[in-house]
């Protein structure tokens, strides 16, 4: 898939998520076989982008290009600016959220409460393609509510704007992330607009992408959930979709070493405190659907000290692996 100058190889996108999709984190699903990953939602009020979390949410040094930020907001010419400051500070993609369900984002009328407002929708568009010269792409739902679905208008909207790619998950807002993605609209959309579009909804495993590929014609994927904890999936989907064959899931000795890594880097990115917490629901993740779960994710959660959870961490897929080992 092509977004601007940049070619998309293999077509699966890493979802922005917000307290998820940090550096060290995009960083380790490139590395897994990502074709593009995407930054957490950044704030578009300047009076935010010199505090810690936003500073973080910013630092895109030695990131594999293209460097995709995602903004969120309301207002055209705060977003413009806050377009403006990422290219500035990195971006090479620009993405617009207006497909957060969250009541927070929704309240100050950003995410996906704008798409009540189809008229500020192409304002804010048309702002930020005209604000800077790299492209940029749009995240949507189907819709606020099953009784108003209007992702087709939206992408038309898009389109007209000089939108470069539309990404759609497959619920509405009022779903949040309840029940289980429909692919009918995002068909629907593919049919009615000529940029790529991207489907994005309960892709979890490699039939699960096969499947949705199928039922939209979409030009790529975007995982989210379904790479908590399993950042191999893009590696997987993508051997999947070229020849049909499935990968196994890591041996534990390599997804301890996988998950060590990635905890080695929150230290290193937060500093031992911040990035100790940050790991937590990291670690519950990786640990989740295995023997002895709940056990393991209460000691790990009472550390305090990165020497400690990696300890432990190991011990934990150790003994996984000794299992393993002695069912065979």
């Amino acid at each position: 898939m092509q977004i601007g100058p940049y070619r998309i190889n293999p077509p699966l996108i890493l979802a922005p998520m917000a307290g998820v999709t940090d550096k060290p984190f995009r960083l380790l699903c490139k590395r897994m076989g990502a074709g593009l990953v995407v930054s957490e939602m950044t704030h578009s009020d300047p009076r935010l982008w010199g505090s810690v979390k936003s500073l973080h949410r910013m630092d895109h040094a030695g990131e594999p290009e293209p460097v995709s930020v995602q903004i969120a907001g309301s207002d055209p010419r705060v977003l413009a600016e806050a377009a403006r400051h990422n290219v500035d500070h990195g971006a090479q993609i620009i993405d617009i959220n207006m497909g957060c369900p969250a009541k927070k984002v929704c309240n100050v009328w950003a995410g996906s409460a704008l798409l009540q407002d189809e008229a500020l929708v192409a304002r804010i568009l048309t702002a930020v393609v005209a604000a800077v010269a790299v492209p940029v792409t749009l995240k949507i739902r189907t819709g606020w509510n099953r009784e108003n679905i209007n992702a087709v208008r939206i992408a038309r909207i898009a389109e007209d704007a000089g939108i470069a790619a539309l990404a759609v998950h497959g619920r509405t807002r009022a779903d949040k992330y309840e029940g289980a993605a429909e692919y009918a609209t995002m068909a629907a959309v593919k049919a009615s607009v000529r940029i790529p579009l991207i489907a994005n909804g309960d892709i979890s495993t490699p039939a699960a992408a096969r499947a949705v590929l199928a039922a939209t014609g979409a030009n790529a994927l975007m995982i989210g959930r379904g790479a908590q904890g399993r950042p191999w999936i893009f590696r997987q989907i993508a051997r999947f979709l070229d020849d049909g064959t499935l990968p196994p899931e890591p041996a534990p000795d390599a997804i301890s070493a996988i998950l060590c890594d990635h905890l080695e880097a929150l230290y290193v990115f937060y500093g031992e405190e911040a990035g100790v917490r940050i790991a937590r629901k990291h670690l519950g993740w990786y640990a989740r659907d295995r023997p002895e779960n709940a056990a393991f994710r209460h000691v790990v959660n009472a550390t305090t000290d990165a020497a400690t959870q990696l300890r432990l961490t190991r011990a934990y897929f150790a003994a996984l692996a000794d299992f393993a080992a002695r069912a065979a």
